[in-house]
């Protein structure tokens, strides 16, 4: 059984002299460096975007029984798609759906053509398997050549990941695109701190990507160990695989003298690359619509939002192979906004928090995002936190651990519990108990940090 071609992708990958002598970070890229898919305009995009869906569904529904089955139930089939709006009538696709259908069930493919395997953690559960064929493989390395191109990545940077290599997409995802984008790869993976301090220092790389605790930890580092990371090498900072706010940026720039830039993804839709920021603006992530197709649902009714209007994000593949993914919901909280540095790909507001990480206190919705913008904006603390969720009688409650800054006597360590406790309060609606803790006390990330630790079970 062969695959079915879709329509050719839009994604080329721009040839650049590797002499080229890369422009000063921040301005705008050159037209003659845009890939033929940033170069489409709204009605060449909404095109493809059609195409492409129709021959989604199809090879879904002809291959997939899961989709079969959900389609049918639904009372839809591929040839009700004549239109964008069309994609509204068609069931989501869940987590859960990939968990059930352990491990190949989702496979639109016969796994002689599926070329490589990645999972989640399965932490939580059972983990979701994802594959790839060489087509996906091919158009993955370029979605995250053109997002480092918009970071500001040229031929010839040296980019160091730290991201986790492994079943985890983000380092191979990574990896395989900073060479599309012909760059230097250093594969340095997460761990050994102290190393990677050494290896910046010694390899000089003008990019890194890593998650953005991750690359608090290395700050850390560096000055620990007595250097000033602004003297780094480092210019641009591409940090994705959790959510994180524009004062954890403001903490990173400040203190490493780069561009942080924002990039998303998940395994379930391809890995990292689904949408970045532009370097230029850093002002939301411009999603690649000419391969994922993005929808704003209400998370309580289902409903699709208008653009502007919050909500959970939702992503249709329009080219994958292996494992296409229909209205899938990411969990994940954002709004779409229009396009500016690439015009004709709409832009997602970074992400605000997840509606499974939403902590429901006393009626109040509470995100660890709202917690980090009080703390990194509070003097003589430090960016590491911890929540914690216990049980006081029959009511929740609510406590945070916070690191002191090296320094920090008890005098102002009270006054900055003080300042987050009224922060909290006036800015969240709820009360919270803090401590601030000694340095280097909250365990540190090498990968997606654990911002929450629910403990009512224990104490129920």
């Amino acid at each position: 059984m062969s695959v079915e071609p879709h329509p050719p992708a839009a994604v080329v990958p721009a040839v650049v002299p590797a002499a080229e002598p890369a422009p000063r970070l921040g301005e705008p890229l050159p037209a003659e460096l845009l890939d033929a898919g940033e170069r489409m305009d709204g009605p060449e995009l909404r095109a493809h975007q059609l195409t492409c869906l129709r021959a989604t569904l199809r090879h879904a529904y002809e291959q997939v029984e899961l989709y079969r089955r959900k389609f049918d139930a639904a009372g839809v089939g591929p040839q009700d798609c004549r239109s964008l709006a069309d994609l509204a009538r068609f069931p989501f696709t869940t987590k859960a759906d990939l968990r059930d259908s352990y491990p190949f069930g989702m496979f639109a493919v016969p796994m002689d053509q599926v070329r490589r395997l990645h999972a989640s953690s399965g932490t939580t559960g059972r983990p979701t398997v994802v594959g790839y064929t060489e087509q996906d493989l091919d158009m993955w390395a370029d979605v995250v050549a053109r997002s480092i191109r918009a970071a500001g990545g040229r031929p010839g940077h040296k980019v160091h990941i730290s991201y986790g290599y492994g079943l985890f997409t983000g380092g191979l995802g990574a990896h395989y695109g900073a060479e599309r984008a012909g760059c230097t790869v250093i594969p340095a993976s997460g761990g050994m701190t102290a190393r990677q301090v050494q290896i910046i220092q010694d390899f000089r790389p003008e990019i890194i990507m890593v998650t953005p605790s991750y690359m608090l930890t290395l700050l850390d580092e560096f000055e620990r160990q007595g250097i000033d990371p602004r003297s780094t090498s480092l210019r641009v900072g591409i940090f994705g695989a959790e959510p994180w706010t524009e004062a954890m940026r403001r903490e990173i720039e400040e203190r490493c003298d780069l561009h942080a830039v924002d990039i998303y993804g998940l395994s379930e839709v391809i890995g990292p690359g689904v949408a970045s920021e532009c370097v230029e603006t850093k002002d939301g992530l411009h999603i690649w619509e000419d391969q994922f197709y993005p929808e704003i649902v209400d998370p309580l009714t289902d409903a699709v939002m208008a653009q502007g209007e919050p909500g959970e994000l939702v992503f249709t593949s329009l080219t994958k192979q292996a494992l296409p993914v229909i209205r899938y919901r990411t969990r994940d909280l954002s709004r779409l906004l229009p396009g500016t540095a690439r015009p004709a790909f709409r832009r997602m507001e970074k992400i605000t928090g997840r509606c499974d990480d939403m902590i429901i206190l006393r009626g109040v919705n509470v995100f660890p995002s709202q917690i980090e913008e009080i703390v990194l904006r509070t003097a003589g603390v430090a960016p590491h936190f911890q929540i914690r969720l216990t049980r006081r009688g029959r009511m929740d409650h609510l406590a945070l651990d916070v690191e002191a800054r090296p320094g920090t006597g008890p005098d102002r360590r009270a006054a900055a519990a003080a300042e987050i406790v009224k922060g909290v309060k006036d800015g969240v609606g709820v009360t919270v108990e803090v401590a601030v803790v000694d340095p280097e006390t909250i365990e540190r990330s090498v990968g997606k940090i654990q911002r929450v630790r629910d403990l009512r079970a224990q104490a129920g």
